[in-house]
């Protein structure tokens, strides 16, 4: 008992950030007051950068990592890139984690991956090692907007109802960042840099839709990560015990990174 808990443990650390559905902590039901615009920094000038399709950076001597951002009329440019994003999240979050979700040929999918959404995939010599997923808080497709809305209006049975403190937004300017993971592939070496390239990825793909801010789960440490990239934020719900972390809601300032 005592190996295998150390195992499950060893598993989930090997994911950055933790965005997990909890089934563990009973939903709650609050009281929830208007969204208010002053919960969001904005500033005087934001600068919209063109989508790009694929960057590289310099890791070490050895390796590299490229980016691209995926949407549903750029998936051709690509190869079969979106396929192996996919199954790198069906690794991630269904074989190491052991998360119950839907999955089909070796991919892990939701409600949520619709041809609304953008994905961002980090690659290093070719293998898919770290991944995002964007959608805006204006969506709807059937009876589903986005995972933190729904789970605020208790859709989610896995989710509970209290993850914000207030109403979830639906603007034009705010989408949500989803399925966050780095693979066990990333050498603990070279994890922070991939990290890093992964927010920086996400900020840029988030003001590139001409939106100035992301919320999602985070880890409750994410005023610390994000410093080091001169990225802000701000708690927007409070904090969770997830999968044995500590989670919350927070809305990041993705034009920081441009500003």
């Amino acid at each position: 008992m005592g190996n295998s808990r150390a195992l499950i443990t060893r598993k989930a650390e090997l994911v950055f950030p933790e965005l997990t559905p909890q089934a563990d902590l009973d939903p709650k039901v609050s009281r929830w007051k208007p969204w208010s615009a002053s919960f969001i920094p904005r500033k005087e000038r934001i600068i919209t950068p063109e989508p790009k399709d694929a960057t590289v950076e310099v890791v070490d001597v050895a390796k590299t990592i490229e980016s691209a951002v995926l949407s549903v009329r750029n998936l051709h440019e690509h190869g079969d890139l979106y396929l192996r994003y996919m199954r790198a999240r069906h690794d991630v979050f269904i074989v190491q984690k052991g998360w119950n979700l839907p999955e089909a040929d070796g991919m892990e999918f939701d409600q949520y991956d619709t041809p609304l959404a953008r994905w961002i995939a980090l690659q290093i010599d070719g293998k898919v090692v770290a991944g995002a997923r964007i959608a805006p808080t204006t969506a709807l497709c059937g009876s589903h907007s986005y995972m933190l809305r729904d789970a605020q209006l208790g859709m989610l049975p896995s989710l509970p109802t209290d993850l914000l403190y207030e109403t979830a937004p639906v603007q034009k300017d705010i989408w949500e960042a989803t399925r966050l993971f780095v693979t066990d592939a990333v050498p603990s070496d070279q994890r922070l840099a991939v990290q890093k390239r992964l927010m920086q990825e996400l900020a840029a793909a988030t003001c590139s839709v001409r939106a100035t801010h992301a919320i999602g789960i985070v880890p409750a440490t994410f005023k610390r990560w994000l410093k080091r990239i001169g990225m802000t934020a701000v708690e927007m719900g409070p904090v969770k015990l997830i999968d044995g972390d500590k989670v919350q809601a927070a809305l990041i300032n993705a034009s920081d990174y441009f500003g």
